[in-house]
Order: structure tokens, then C-alpha cells, then sequence
């Protein structure tokens, strides 16, 4: 672990160190955690970023057409 300072106004100061009183831990341990959630969350959405862009378009024949608006909205047949 390396140690880090951490400069904040004093309305935020106030928040964090109730936020990790009620957590029972230390402000330094409760901003640790913070930055490894966000950390986390940010590598599932790169991975599933990489992982989207990896679809290929559908290609379409050049005799298939495209639907006019009352055909794609057409809902009866759906009843």
C-alpha cells in the first residue's frame, strides 16, 4: 500500500469521514475503497465495451428493402 495526500474542501471532509464512521473504518481506508469500486466498475465497462464492438453489422442482400414507416409501425399484427 502506498500512502497518498488527499486535498478536499471542508463540506466534503465532513461527508467522508461520517460516511466511513458508519462503515467503522478510517477516512484513508474508506477513500481506498471508493477508488477500488470505482476502479472495478470501470474495467466491467471497458471490458464490455471491447466486447460489444466486436459484433459485426448484419449485412443486407441488395434485393432486400427497407420497411416504409406504416409497415414498421404496423401493430395489428401484433394483436
Amino acid at each position: 500500500m502506498k500512502n497518498v495526500t488527499v486535498t478536499m474542501n471542508e463540506d466534503a471532509l465532513e461527508w467522508v469521514r461520517i460516511r466511513a464512521a458508519r462503515k467503522n473504518s478510517s477516512v484513508s481506508r474508506y477513500l481506498g475503497e471508493l477508488v477500488e469500486q470505482a476502479r472495478l466498475r470501470d474495467g466491467v465497462y471497458e471490458r464490455s465495451m471491447r466486447a460489444a464492438l466486436k459484433f459485426q453489422p448484419l449485412a443486407f442482400s441488395k434485393q432486400a428493402r427497407y420497411l416504409s414507416r406504416d409497415e414498421a409501425n404496423d401493430r395489428a399484427g401484433l394483436r
